[in-house]
């Protein structure tokens, strides 16, 4: 058998399998019970200095 017949067939079935598992994995960990308040916060990002801009040190001096 060829390297390349073995390592396509290797691709076409394990490491398919394992891609999916990994998706399927990182799709649950992501939809966790208690991951709400991280997501939530992480939303929140943009608008932590809502109130009044960032003050840019470089441009006091």
């Amino acid at each position: 058998m060829e390297l390349y017949t073995f390592l396509r067939h290797l691709a076409d079935s394990w490491v398919l399998l394992a891609l999916f598992l990994f998706f399927v994995g990182v799709f649950a960990w992501s939809w966790r019970p208690g991951s709400r308040p991280l997501h939530d916060d992480a939303g929140r990002v943009p608008f932590r200095h809502d109130d009044r801009p960032l003050l840019d040190p470089a441009s006091e001096a």
